[in-house]
């Protein structure tokens, strides 16, 4: 029975990771955090039996403890919460589910606690690479990967030895507005953007995905998780979303994790590596697929990912720049505040004006994002 603890439970990812658990019955889930969704915490707790359950804040640690006097369950609130999960004695892995920065501090306690990482927190690495790789390996725990496209990756190399790796092919469906120019997006909604063609995401990273920001983060994310540098990264469109991600070796071969879009496959493949367990759902019929197509992004039209790999390059605090004012920029967005192309002028603007420190420590990280909002909070 491996012992599991996930933060950001009530969310995309972590309702995935729980239904997980619940088709094969041998995951405890012992801690569970989450934001506000107190009633759907309340049903995770009551479903999973977690001695130990965290919310953002204190009002809504209070509520959920109210609806749950009758279990004992420790309800906790804020970072100092979400770090006690992360360390808790009994788990062995630590779920990052959670959207934002906020990720990182409970990720690097777990791993001083000596608990592996199933990452599906982008920023952690994104904004914080050369500190949580060279931790990870002094603290000997693994970094599993949960998003498709590294997890597609971490498949391809199993067995394979990272210094023959000629380059990582990372693909993106597009998202829903590919073949698109600019003119073509003046006015589009924000119901426009949340329609993405293939997967059922929450709103930031559907959002993101319109933009190839997230692309852009995901290359960013592959530089740290697989020792592999930028010019070695191709971001490819593949716009069914059947093949997950490629590597191409330095004899020529190129080896692709294909499936259908289920985010299930690489939660699971996670929490259980490396074994592979039955996975109810559907299953690719080459029959009825017939053919895969595949484009180059459009990257004079969606600026999220050229803006990405140009943050990613200058380094130091500057990809917490881009993560941070990307991050506000959608908010914005989804408020109504600016149009969809604004998201792309608010992070230029933060990336501009921001002067880079080199070789940054956590606390310079964090001192990073909240000069950024600031920034554009002045400003928007």
């Amino acid at each position: 029975m491996k012992k599991i603890a996930i933060l950001g439970s009530t969310g995309s990812i972590g309702t995935q990771t729980l239904d997980v658990a619940r088709a094969n019955g041998d995951l405890q889930v012992v801690g569970l955090g989450a934001g506000s969704n107190v009633d759907l915490m309340e049903q995770q707790i009551r479903e999973f039996h977690p001695g130990f359950a965290v919310m953002e804040n204190e009002e809504k640690a209070a509520q959920l403890r109210s609806r749950i006097r009758d279990l004992n369950v420790t309800v906790s609130c804020g970072m100092e919460g979400m770090l006690e999960l992360a360390c808790l004695p009994e788990s062995e892995i630590l779920v990052t589910a959670i959207v934002g920065m906020i990720g990182i501090r409970p990720t690097i306690a777990a791993m001083k606690a000596g608990k592996d990482i199933a990452l599906a927190n982008k920023e952690t690495l994104v904004t914080a690479g050369h500190l949580i790789m060279p931790l990870a390996e002094e603290c000997g725990v693994r970094i599993f990967p949960v998003d498709s496209e590294h997890s597609a990756i971490f498949q391809c190399l199993n067995g394979e030895k990272k210094e023959e790796i000629a380059k990582l092919l990372i693909t993106a469906s597009g998202g829903p507005f590919r073949g698109k120019k600019r003119k073509d997006l003046l006015h589009v909604t924000v119901e426009d953007a949340l329609r993405h063609p293939n997967w059922s995401m929450g709103h930031k990273i559907t959002i993101d995905s319109a933009t190839l920001v997230n692309k852009g983060l995901e290359v960013m994310e592959a530089k740290w998780l697989f020792e592999v540098d930028l010019d070695r990264i191709q971001v490819v469109v593949q716009p069914k979303s059947i093949i997950h991600s490629m590597v191409e070796f330095r004899d020529g071969a190129v080896m692709a994790q294909m499936g259908t879009p289920d985010m299930k496959l690489p939660i699971q493949y996670a929490l259980y590596y490396p074994e592979r367990r039955f996975l109810a759902g559907d299953r690719l019929d080459f029959a009825k697929l017939r053919e895969i197509t595949f484009e180059e992004p459009d990257m004079e039209t969606f600026r999220g990912l050229p803006m990405a790999m140009e943050a990613s390059k200058r380094g130091g605090s500057m990809p917490t720049v881009f993560n941070a004012a990307n991050e506000r920029a959608v908010a914005l967005f989804l408020a109504r505040k600016i149009s969809f192309l604004d998201i792309y002028d608010v992070i230029a603007g933060a990336m501009e004006h921001h002067r880079v420190m080199e070789h940054p420590n956590l606390e310079q990280i964090l001192d990073a994002e909240q000069e950024t909002y600031e920034w554009i909070s002045g400003r928007y």
